[in-house]
């Protein structure tokens, strides 16, 4: 499907495209009833702007855009030294936004970025997204993006990732090595590659190892402290609690694991519990939790190397997946 632009709104209105672009700038000089006219047909023609278009007409400055859930999550401030370095080396700033975890946020700083004339954008996705026009809208106007992390499988970009389904198969079968039976996992979005495929090593290991898989014991919610101190509360409340807990990240499973101690379970003792990231954190708990390692510093250095390698020509625009290797890092808590 063709892009409606500026041009294609002047046409049907019979104004010029200068007076279409005014108005939907909120122009001054332009009519309450012109702007409302244009804004109608924008809005049933489904007309986006030409983010990279309108950023000025000269060459962009040497920026990278970064958008990542929520920086104070080591796992993605680690990400981002790692970008960092990179471009620096090669004569790049970046400019580093935050979702928050939300999808509004994260379409807001994909816009902002582009008018901004970023040279190209490093993404994380937020827990949120599931509609990705956004991102589609930019990579179709000439923007290099790179999805890490949390990528999206249906945009046909390069991504970097880890081996999400082989780390969440470990976790599980070390918890079922321990001798755990029942474990339970608390999961993220769905929608996400990277729930998914966790889920998906989870149930793996479950039935390599001929345990059932019970689904009051897969409790689904995001990817925060708190989403695992409600996790944990649901877990308390079933007739049969599990003895074993692989949970989606590091933040879910800290929060489940404070939320057990609260409740005077004891770990490892009543219930073995596994992370995934590797955070600072998890060392600093006592017991130390088992955790999977995920090379956050390595990913952000690949990330931006597969930008850096298709802004200077050197690579073409493609799709390509980087898969980095995880393992996993054994302490007190299983």
């Amino acid at each position: 499907m063709r892009h409606i632009t500026i041009n294609d709104l002047a046409k049907r209105l019979n104004i010029s495209a200068s007076t279409v672009s005014r108005a939907l700038r909120d122009h001054p000089d332009i009519s309450k009833k012109t702007k409302d006219r244009v804004r109608a047909i924008a809005s049933k023609t489904n007309y986006q702007p030409n983010l990279i278009a309108q950023s000025l007409q000269n060459k962009r400055s040497n920026n990278i855009g970064v958008i990542v859930p929520e920086i104070r999550n080591t796992f993605f401030s680690t990400v981002i030294s790692g970008i960092e370095d990179v471009a620096y080396e090669a004569g790049f700033t970046i400019m580093v936004c935050q979702s928050n975890d939300t999808f509004e946020r994260e379409t807001i700083n994909t816009r902002a970025l582009a008018a901004n004339r970023v040279a190209g954008m490093l993404v994380s996705t937020s827990q949120e997204t599931i509609d990705f026009s956004h991102l589609k809208n930019v990579i179709r106007q000439g923007l290099p993006i790179i999805l890490f992390d949390r990528v999206v499988e249906e945009l046909k970009v390069s991504k970097v990732i880890v081996d999400d389904f082989n780390g969440a198969y470990q976790a599980v079968t070390h918890l079922i090595e321990t001798g755990r039976k029942r474990i339970a996992h608390l999961t993220g979005s769905n929608a996400l590659y990277v729930g998914r495929k966790r889920r998906e090593g989870y149930e793996a290991a479950l039935r390599d190892h001929g345990l059932p898989i019970r689904p009051e014991y897969i409790i689904a919610g995001g990817y925060h402290e708190e989403d695992g101190r409600r996790g944990a509360e649901q877990l308390m409340k079933l007739d049969e609690m599990p003895d074993g807990l692989f949970a989606i990240n590091d933040p879910v499973a800290l929060g489940a694991f404070l939320y057990l101690q609260y409740h005077r379970i004891k770990i490892p003792e009543q219930i073995g519990i596994v992370g995934f990231s590797d955070n600072p954190n998890a060392s600093l708990v006592r017991p130390a939790l088992t955790t999977v390692h995920q090379p956050a510093y390595e990913m952000g250095k690949t990330a931006a190397t597969l930008l850096l390698e298709i802004l200077s020509g050197k690579s073409p625009v493609q799709e390509k997946t980087v898969m980095l290797d995880t393992r996993l890092v054994i302490r007190e808590s299983t």
